[in-house]
């Protein structure tokens, strides 16, 4: 099973989304050659999709935070990787860190581009 998109949901405002996330995210499309979607809250018509995205499958509260970052598989599965942290910049590097040097990643990125 193979990733077929990654998407972002993230404001351009946010210094966990901008540039530290959204680096991270086109760094892992690219390797895995799959799309990248971006979902901006700040703009009311990804507002509603990032929203649904995020209540049906991520970290969901009213208020909820950002970034979110989700796995889109080839069959329709979509696996929530991310979402940034209250407590600062640092956490969500670590988790970035953590994540890129993960078995999870590795087995994506020999699966990916053993498919591709």
């Amino acid at each position: 099973m193979s990733v077929k998109c990654i998407t972002i949901v993230l404001a351009n405002w946010c210094p966990h989304c901008v540039p530290l996330s959204l680096q991270n995210c086109k760094d892992i499309a690219k390797k895995l050659r799959v799309s990248l979607r971006i979902l901006d809250i700040e703009v009311p018509s990804q507002l509603k999709v990032a929203d649904t995205l995020v209540e049906e499958y991520g970290d969901w509260t009213e208020d909820y935070l950002i970034p979110q970052v989700f796995l889109e598989y080839n069959d329709g599965k979509i696996c929530h990787i991310l979402t940034g942290s209250a407590e600062g910049i640092s956490k969500t590097e670590a988790f970035w860190k953590k994540y890129l040097s993960s078995n999870h990643y590795k087995k994506l990125t020999s699966e990916n581009t053993r498919q591709k």
